[in-house]
């Protein structure tokens, strides 16, 4: 197994295991990565107009039309990455807000 294979199925792990949920946008942007470095080329035909989740998974995946599998999974990869890092900065940032409060709570009543 390749080292982009291992990095990629770590990815995937790390994409299951996000403590946050990403917004549908982002959902589908890992979707398409992931469709597209498994998969390939999307072949079937397009969702009718009233199956909205179909017809987005489509378009976001025909989007990916051409581009390598090796591509995908480096983007797949490096999307999960920026994901992890923005979660990583929030849960940094909650955490200096609590130590701010306690200290703020400290200073009010030294005693």
């Amino acid at each position: 197994m390749s080292d982009l294979m291992r990095r990629f199925e770590a990815a995937q792990l790390a994409a299951r295991n996000l403590r946050d949920k990403p917004d549908n946008d982002t959902l589908l942007e890992l979707y398409s990565y992931f469709k597209q470095a498994t998969e390939g080329d999307i072949s079937a035909n397009r969702p009718g107009a009233f199956d909205f989740v179909a017809r987005a998974k489509y378009d976001a995946w025909e989007a990916r039309k051409g581009m390598t599998r090796d591509v995908a999974m480096r983007d797949y990869i490096k999307l999960v990455e920026h994901l992890q890092s923005l979660l990583m900065k929030r849960a940094a940032s909650r955490t200096f807000a609590l130590l701010r409060v306690r200290m703020s709570s400290i200073a009010d009543n030294p005693g």
